[in-house]
Formats: C-alpha cells, structure tokens, sequence
C-alpha cells in the first residue's frame, strides 16, 4: 500500500504528543510562553487546539468522524492524555481501513481542493510544529527532555556522539500508570558536560571565524 507510510507515522505521532504531554506537571498548566501574554498559547490551550483541531480536520476534510467528543469531561492534564489517546486511536484505525483510492480521490483543504494524502501530510506537520512549541515551553520551564524522534540534550547529546534514545514511557499503557501515580519516567544519564550544539561557544571556534 503506497499510503500506509501515512497511517504508520500517524500512530508515531499520537504517541509523540502523549509523551511531550507527560513531561509537563499540572503545576505547568495554565503557563505561558510569556507571563502575561495571551499571543502564546498556555500549556492548557496547546491542549485544547490539539483535540479540537484534529478533530475537526478528520471530520470536516477527511471524512472520519469517531463519535467522541474532542475534549474530556474535566479539563486536566492526565484527562486530556487519555481523550486525545482514544480518539486518535479510533482515527488510526479507521485509517487503516482505507484503500489507495480514497488517498488520491481531492477533498476540502480550507478554501482549496487537495488530495487526501496532501491533507494527511499536512496534518502530520501541523501536530509536530504544535508539539515543537510545547518541547520549547519544557526547556524553558527547566524540565527535562526526553528523547521524541532521537537523542536530545538531557539523553546524552548529540546523534553523532552516540547519545542514546531514551523515551519518557516505553509504552503508553506504562505512559498512563506511572502518571497516575505520580510519574515513573526512564531514568536519565548523568550530564556529561559535553556541547550539545555543531556550533558550540569555544575560543578555537572563535578564531576560526575571525
């Protein structure tokens, strides 16, 4: 199937958000980006854009409708986890359901027509490029970062120094069990101490630009 490539990245993803949802704390719900600034979205209302934007692009331009409401009943973190983990579950299935056909056949994309693999993609990109924004908010928040396509500073560093991948949860059945008991994240190596950045501040690198 040429479009499975589309429904397997769609799982990943799901998972991904779920995982960047864990690594806040209830404490962390209501922040900002800037305190006192409404232009960026709260960790709560990151949230709620993701549940109802997805929600309304599978219904309105893919077709898919999972019969759930888009948000949970009481608005918390571990709540809107579990919400946005069911429903997507419910879409993924149904995707899985879908011919080549239906991939390629156009549908509505806002004021254009577009192919169901083009609005697919897009989704996909509009979920990471929300979920980057949440990543951001953690490091500015002084938390740590668990790995969410590859190794980041707190797991070790950098790719080609060999830094391990190291996720928060190794499923989300253990995802949900250990934030509901408070948080069992993976434990995380000691800082090595080493650059994390290609570029980092040095006077050798400092005389090269001279």
């Amino acid at each position: 199937m040429p479009y499975q490539f589309l429904v397997d990245t769609y799982e990943t993803e799901c998972i991904k958000v779920v995982s960047v949802w864990s690594e806040f704390t209830d404490d962390d719900f209501e922040v900002r980006p800037r305190r006192g600034d409404p232009r960026g979205r709260s960790v709560h209302e990151q949230m709620v854009h993701q549940c109802v934007s997805e929600d309304a692009w599978f219904k309105n331009m893919l077709g898919i409708d999972v019969a759930a409401p888009a948000l949970p009943k009481e608005e918390s973190r571990l709540a809107f986890m579990k919400r946005y983990a069911e429903d997507s579950a419910k879409r993924l299935d149904a995707l899985r359901q879908k011919a080549d056909p239906w991939w390629e056949q156009d549908t509505n994309f806002f004021d254009v027509r577009r192919s169901r693999a083009w609005v697919m993609t897009r989704r996909l990109t509009h979920t990471s490029h929300h979920r980057g924004q949440l990543m951001a908010m953690l490091r500015m928040l002084g938390h740590d970062v668990y790995s969410n396509y590859g190794p980041t500073a707190d797991t070790g560093g950098l790719m080609q120094e060999h830094a391990p991948t190291i996720y928060a949860y190794p499923t989300l059945d253990a995802l949900f069990k250990g934030e509901a008991n408070g948080g069992a994240k993976a434990t995380l190596p000691v800082p090595s101490g080493k650059p994390v950045s290609e570029r980092p501040t040095s006077p050798a690198n400092a005389r090269q630009r001279l």
